[in-house]
Formats: structure tokens, C-alpha cells, sequence
């Protein structure tokens, strides 16, 4: 997000093309990119050859929507599911099949739901979405979505995979403007794990340490503050 005290649409934008990024290749192990153009567009449309769809509302309301060629939702899946440890020879082969639209549209729930905790917690408003429906588009057909959107602001992104395989996100929600206020600061994120690791590690070096000076043989008589305590309380 930006540093200014105004966030519009295309600084929503771009928080949610970080989440499809981040999300695709972290449970994919590759590389996914997007383009840094965006293209303004006159409405969103589901495109073959799998589309995915999720509509959302509260603070704001728009919706999203991911158009995959066959080739990119494939190579998606299968390097999903071999991250997950699935033998590459059970993998499906065809975009067609149930268990490829169901992985994707897995992703997409993860995808939303990691865009939707950040904004809520950056703008300090709720978002709620729907479940993200997927469906297997032919070539000669276009679906449009009607959301009901007042004064609709839509956008087109490209994406592209590891192995330069296109697809598209599609982005509608209602011309609108967050304000951020003087004394408004948001909370800074971060990473559970390396807080852990940060924080873990003095206790394990005084631990080490501990256990050196008690395996020297050249100290004697060394009384552990704990153990002088409790001998203390006992009266001995």
C-alpha cells in the first residue's frame, strides 16, 4: 500500500495481484509474476479455458475473477500437488477434470482469504466473500457477471507462470477512496517463525553456555541459583 493518506482502487489493486502472486507460488514452488501494466477494461468476463470467480462485499464490494489457459491451471496444479507430495504419476492430465477445478478453486479461496485478511487489516474495515465457483469455459462461450456495482471501476492483469504460461486476473469493485487520518498507523506484520528463531536463539547460546561451564572440569563447587533457592525455602 501506499505511503500517501489516499487509497483507491488500484492501490487494492495491487494488494491483491501481491496475494495471487504470493499465494500461487508458495504452494506451488515456482516463480509467479505479474505485469506491471494494468489494463483498464469496460466490465469483467469469465474466458476459456478455466475460470474461477468469487464475488465480495462489506467495506467495499466488487468482484474477482481469474481466467486460466489450459496450460497454466495444469502446470499449476500438478506443481501444487507434487508440493504436496503427490506422486507425479497420479496427477491429472486435463484441465477438464473435477480434481484440477478443485484444486484451483482451493487456491482461489487461499488467494482471497490471504488479500481479504490484509486489506481488512490495512483499511480497518470487514470484507466478506463468496465461495469461489469454478467452471470449465469452452472457447465459443463469454459469461458475464452482474454485481450490481454502482459506479464499477474494472481492471485486467496478466500473469505469468515459470514456465511463461499466461493467465489473467479480472478485478471490478466500486470507485471508492479510503482516507487515512494524521494519527492513523497500521500495525507492522510479521513472520511467527522468524519471531521465534529472533527470539529463540539467546535462550539456546545461555543454555549452551550453561552446560559448558557445568561440564568444565576446572569448576568445582558451582551452585545453580534455581537449586540455592529451593534449598533455602527447605531451611537447608
Amino acid at each position: 500500500m501506499n505511503a500517501s493518506l489516499t487509497v483507491n482502487n488500484d492501490d487494492i489493486l495491487l494488494k491483491l495481484c501481491h496475494s495471487v502472486s504470493h499465494v500461487l507460488s508458495s504452494t506451488s514452488a515456482s516463480q509467479i509474476s505479474h505485469a506491471g501494466m494494468v489494463q483498464s477494461i469496460s466490465r469483467t468476463r469469465l474466458k476459456p479455458d478455466l475460470s474461477c470467480f468469487s464475488i465480495f462485499d462489506g467495506g467495499f464490494s466488487g468482484l474477482v475473477v481469474i481466467n486460466f489457459s489450459a496450460a497454466s491451471a495444469i502446470e499449476i496444479y500438478r506443481r501444487y500437488m507434487i508440493n504436496m507430495g503427490m506422486p507425479e504419476t497420479e496427477l491429472a492430465f486435463s484441465h477438464t477434470s473435477d480434481d484440477v477445478s478443485n484444486v484451483m478453486g482451493e487456491l482461489m479461496n487461499q488467494i482471497l482469504g490471504d488479500f481479504i485478511g490484509k486489506i481488512s487489516k490495512e483499511l480497518q474495515t470487514s470484507i466478506s466473500q463468496s465461495q469461489p465457483k469454478m467452471l470449465v469455459i469452452n472457447k465459443e462461450l463469454t459469461i458475464s457477471v452482474d454485481t450490481n456495482l454502482d459506479n464499477a471501476v474494472a481492471r485486467r492483469v496478466s500473469f505469468k507462470t515459470e514456465n511463461n504460461h499466461i493467465f489473467y486476473l479480472e478485478f471490478a469493485m466500486d470507485k471508492t477512496e479510503f482516507i487515512r487520518s494524521a494519527d492513523f498507523e497500521v500495525d507492522e506484520e510479521f513472520d511467527l517463525d522468524s519471531l521465534i528463531e529472533t527470539h529463540g536463539q539467546p535462550s539456546q547460546a545461555k543454555t549452551d553456555k550453561t552446560k559448558d561451564v557445568l561440564n568444565d572440569p576446572n569448576v568445582k563447587g558451582l551452585v545453580v541459583d534455581d537449586s540455592d533457592d529451593l534449598l533455602n525455602q527447605l531451611g537447608l
